[in-house]
Order: C-alpha cells, then structure tokens, then sequence
C-alpha cells in the first residue's frame, strides 16, 4: 500500500470515536436489520475500527463467529474493550492489513466490508484479495456512502463548498467519498456473482430531533467539520469559506431543517474457487 492509501482523512482521536459511535448507533437498523449469519459461520470483518459495527454484528448472529481486524493498534484496544464490556464472546480481534492479510485462501464463509472500501484507491483490488478468502458459496456484504446523494434544506452553496472540500481531501488521499454508487460494477469486476446494490436512504426532519442530533449534526457535519485544519492546510478551502459551509450544514438539524443521504448496500456471492 502507498503512503496515501494508509491515510485515513477523518483521524484517530476521540472526536472521530465519538463520531463513529453516533453514525453506528443512528444508522445500525438501516445497516443490520437484514444483516445476519447462520449459526456456526466463520465471518470475517474488514476495518472493524473501534467496533462499532462490531457489536451490532455479534448482536445480530450470535451464533456465528467473527474475526475482526483493524491495522490501527489504538482503535482494536477500543474495540476490544466495546466487546468485552458488552459480554460478547463470538469475537477474535486481530491486528492485520487489509493488502497483507494473515488469513488462509477459502477460509472464510462470510465477508463483512464497512465503510472501507471508500479510503482505498484500489478498490478492485482489496476485493479480490477478499474473494479469495471465501468459501465457494460464500458471501461479502459491504456498505459504503455517496457523499454526491447529500441532498439538505435550507440549501446552502457555503455547505456544498465545505462537503466538496472534505470530498477532494479524500480524493487526494486516494480515496472515493462517492463510492456508494459504484458499488455493482465494483464487485462484479472483482468476481463476484449474484450481486444485489440496494439503496438505504437516511431521511431526517423536524419530526425526528434524535436523528437530526445523531446523525445530520454529530455524525455527516462531524464528519466534514473534523477535516478543517487539512482542507485549509492543503490549500482546498479558505477558512472562511469553510466554517461558514459547517455552520450552514449544522443548521440543517435545526426543527425547519431537512437532511437526507444514502448508503449502499451492495452483496456478492463466491461461486468458483480460485487461489
């Protein structure tokens, strides 16, 4: 891996843990609710971070057996004590990287992907290394989000400016903000079969002020907020230009305000086996 595919824009400091934590907890029936694994499966989780995802999966398949790995040491100790203090014993935490992973060919009967592929700029690539991992028969499921399906009331120039700032940062660092949508052809490239996209739409108004806070405020203007000193040091933005952008997009979770994003759920099936 380049330098700039081991960047991860948003950091590793506690702001971005909290953020992590207000997107699983706002989003995890729109990610999980048709999540599951069968009882005795060996599921293999990718990037697990400080868990938050993790949880809901040890949650939701209780039966089945997880191996989450991460190749950030302080985010595996904060995932690691998510699972111990929610009690779960159907998880292994592995320290590993994504292009150089420890795991044997065929060993897997499951695939789980979040958030991830989106850092990368091979992203074909870090999907065939996972298919080969799998089981024939077996399944990768990945969620990824389209920073271009940001829709928001009242519309704000200032807060596209701001979004697409965070949008080129990423770009820069080989990464795609808008890899949602390229998900289908993503996946069949990489030789996988059967594939299904499906869009999970979050929509956020007045009515719900748990998700405008959870979501609109401390999870997507978190997100493109906590980019500030890079975007201004790389010369993307003007601060100006950009705090005004946050501020406009904060006032979105306002009770007249209206946000709306999408994330794809794209699934595959493993059909031949290849080593």
């Amino acid at each position: 891996m380049t330098n700039d595919e081991r960047r991860y824009v948003h950091g590793y400091d506690a702001r971005e843990s909290e953020r992590l934590e207000a997107q699983a907890s706002s989003v995890s029936d729109l990610l999980h609710a048709d999540t599951s694994y069968a009882a005795g499966s060996l599921v293999l989780e990718v990037g697990c971070g400080t868990g938050a995802q993790t949880i809901a999966l040890a949650r939701n398949s209780p039966g089945a057996r997880f191996v989450s790995f991460d190749r950030s040491r302080s985010s595996l100790a904060e995932a690691e004590a998510k699972v111990r203090a929610s009690g779960f014993d159907n998880v292994e935490l592995r320290r590993a990287d994504l292009f150089a992973m420890p795991f044997a060919p065929r060993s897997f009967d499951h695939v789980f992907v979040c958030f991830v592929l989106e850092h990368l700029s091979k992203p074909v690539e870090a999907l065939v290394l996972l298919e080969r991992l799998l089981k024939t028969g077996g399944t990768i499921t990945v969620f990824e989000g389209d920073h271009g399906s940001t829709y928001f009331h009242p519309e704000s120039d200032a807060a596209r400016k701001a979004i697409a700032a965070q949008v080129e940062l990423q770009h820069r660092s080989g990464g795609n903000a808008s890899i949602g949508r390229a998900l289908y052809p993503l996946l069949v490239k990489a030789g996988f079969a059967s594939v299904r996209v499906s869009p999970r739409v979050v929509y956020v108004d007045g009515s719900r002020p748990d998700l405008a806070d959870r979501f609109t405020r401390k999870t997507f203007t978190a997100m493109v907020g906590g980019v500030r000193d890079s975007v201004i040091e790389a010369g993307i933005i003007e601060a100006a230009a950009f705090d005004a952008g946050v501020g406009a997009l904060s006032r979105t979770a306002e009770p007249d305000g209206v946000f709306c994003y999408t994330f794809f759920k794209g699934v595959g099936i493993t059909t031949v086996s290849r080593i």
